[in-house]
């Protein structure tokens, strides 16, 4: 094959970089390549696929292209999927999303019997029929497994009453439910009651219980104490990886340049690095503020656009991105994912140490339910907060139902996790699921949001599916949203995907100006169908640099109309508009995991 010039997702167009796209592309599955991309360009070369219209190329707007039909009639791969599997790792509009969730995008671990630690919480004096409060029970059989390096803790079937927090703060601890239909966790007190009011950092009256904390809260014992000591002591913390003030990192090397997608970095010195360990990418910013342009697509718009006042947005930066590394030879070291922004020298890139993580921990098969009291105003919740992940990595919640709930689901500093079959429902929910703070590779798929069982309160507000903060590569994928919206909330998000998901669009996105744009580069919304017809951000080519809007269902705009941060061409990408059920494949993260097989 030719080498072609192809343009990156900073918006630089080199010939050498296609050259490494292919490359990098043949070591991540030459079989599945041969089996996708292959296979459709040989389709169309004799003849066997019709119709459509040829993809442009990379970074040229295109609009209203539909997807190929093969001899059959059936809809064969749209023509900007067939473009992506060809250089899936620098696509300059779709980010590469096949190895999100836990360990890589790969299967839950299963139940097993017999092995291991197992602690179940009637032997520590837990009630199954809500008569007393059984917290200090499931925290004591978590504890003991917690201390012989992990475990399984049983909840059997029943209503178990809990006056505090879970907290699973030890990895390789799996809290198990009877199934979300059989066990159930009933919370009588709130995060504000059970730790204390929780101020912003960012100043104002706002209670950071509306973003943060959960009745059933992963996090790491350590990490998690410093947390609600800062907040018993109104210190507000940051919440992330490197601790309350940011600064509980050491330096273990620094790197080479490398470019966005490549898994092989060079480093000074590999003698702190070993195989398995996580990590953290560390980028800062410079005066110029290039690493943020650079994770908007770069470019005249994000040149011009002016981020000394957004002050919210540069407390995000450094960039921190954990990263388990595979292997290491001399000083190449191998990661787990692809790198997600290119490493320049100008951003001082180094791997640092991040506070003693939370790993391969999960909580499965419950309901937890709120005491029902009506949601509180805007900003002001109280912290009847359902399942927190915060500086966790590799672990996950699966069959895990919230209801009653202030905020639902929260990814906090929290990367690689997997949520699956999870639900929200009841009285209706601030957050049903938010992934802030720098979350990272995190999946959701098969979700649900029910809709609300009571009408809104006055003077509340209603999310949806929320992400911010420089948070990239997550995922939300197959989900029914009979509420909410797309809740893209500020802080420049980057590089994510919603895909195969139902929503009635009926909430509305937040978001204070100091905390920047919208979205930066490689956002992409694939086969999602629009029940209400309203916009929203479900069509994002008029709003997102370097994004792609595909299969969307039609939308017009209503009261909360927005404009695009960025001036100029933003170079985005609409296919299949109208018309989701052209679009093939139908879910776009199946297609990538499919890639690498």
């Amino acid at each position: 094959m030719a080498t072609k010039a192809i343009k990156s997702g900073a918006g630089v167009e080199t010939a050498e970089a296609a050259g490494t796209a292919e490359a990098t592309t043949r070591r991540i599955s030459r079989r599945g390549l041969l089996g996708g991309a292959v296979a459709v360009a040989a389709a169309a070369a004799t003849g066997t696929a019709t119709g459509g219209t040829a993809f442009a190329a990379s970074g040229d707007t295109v609009t209203g292209v539909t997807a190929t039909t093969l001899a059959d009639g059936r809809p064969g791969p749209t023509p900007i999927w067939r473009e992506f599997a060809a250089a899936p790792l620098t696509h300059p509009q779709i980010p590469f999303i096949g190895r999100a969730g836990y360990r890589g995008g790969s299967d839950l671990p299963r139940p097993r019997t017999g092995h291991g630690f197992t602690a179940d919480v009637l032997r520590y004096g837990a009630e199954p029929d809500g008569s007393a409060d059984a917290a200090p029970a499931i925290n004591r059989a978590i504890a003991a497994a917690g201390r012989r390096g992990g475990g399984t803790v049983l909840i059997p079937e029943g209503t178990y009453r809990i006056d505090d927090i879970i907290r699973i703060g030890h990895s390789n601890v799996v809290v198990r439910g009877a199934g979300s239909g059989r066990t159930t966790l009933y919370a009588t007190r709130n995060l504000t009651e059970i730790i204390g009011a929780y101020g912003s950092r960012y100043g104002g009256d706002k209670s950071s219980w509306s973003w943060a904390g959960g009745l059933i809260w992963l996090c790491p014992e350590a990490r998690w104490t410093s947390l609600t000591d800062a907040i018993k002591a109104k210190a507000w913390p940051f919440e992330g990886w490197t601790g309350n003030r940011r600064d509980a990192w050491q330096t273990l090397a620094t790197i080479a340049p490398a470019r966005l997608g490549d898994r092989t970095i060079t480093v000074d010195d590999a003698r702190e690095l070993k195989r398995g360990a996580l990590v953290l990418l560390r980028l800062a910013d410079d005066s110029a503020h290039t690493l943020l342009e650079h994770m908007a697509g770069g470019g005249p718009g994000p040149e011009a656009y002016y981020w000394d006042d957004k002050t919210k947005l540069t407390s995000y930066v450094p960039y921190e991105w954990p990263v388990r590394i595979t292997a290491v030879h001399g000083r190449r070291v191998t990661l787990e994912r692809p790198l997600p922004l290119d490493v320049r020298p100008a951003w001082d890139p180094r791997l640092v140490t991040p506070v003693t993580p939370l790993t391969g921990s999960g909580v499965e098969g419950l309901t937890l339910e709120a005491v029902e009291t009506p949601q509180s105003p805007h900003l002001l919740d109280k912290g009847y907060n359902g399942v927190a992940f915060q500086c966790a990595y590799d672990c996950w919640a699966d069959d895990v139902t919230v209801r009653h709930v202030d905020n639902g689901f929260g990814l906090i500093g929290a990367s690689a996790c997997t949520l699956r079959r999870t639900k929200v429902a009841g009285r209706g929910s601030h957050h049903p699921y938010y992934c802030r703070e720098g979350s990272h590779d995190n999946l959701i798929e098969d979700f649900t949001i029910e809709q609300r069982t009571v009408p809104a309160p006055a003077g509340t507000q209603l999310h949806g599916i929320n992400v911010e903060g420089l948070s990239s590569h997550n995922v939300w994928s197959r989900g029914v949203m009979e509420m909410g919206t797309f809740d893209s909330h500020r802080g420049m998000p980057f590089a994510n995907v919603r895909t195969d998901i139902t929503v009635n669009n009926n909430g509305r996105h937040g978001g204070d100006a100091s905390a920047g744009p919208l979205f930066g580069a490689r956002f992409t919304h694939w086969n999602i169908r629009v029940t209400n017809g309203r916009a929203g951000l479900m069509r994002i080519d008029g709003l997102a640099p370097y994004s792609a809007t595909v299969g969307v269902s039609e939308v017009r705009e209503f009261d909360q109309t927005d404009v695009p941060d960025f001036t100029g061409d933003l170079h985005t990408r609409l296919e299949a508009y109208g018309t989701p059920e052209a679009v093939h494949p139908r879910n776009l993260h199946d297609a990538q995991r499919a890639l690498l097989r």
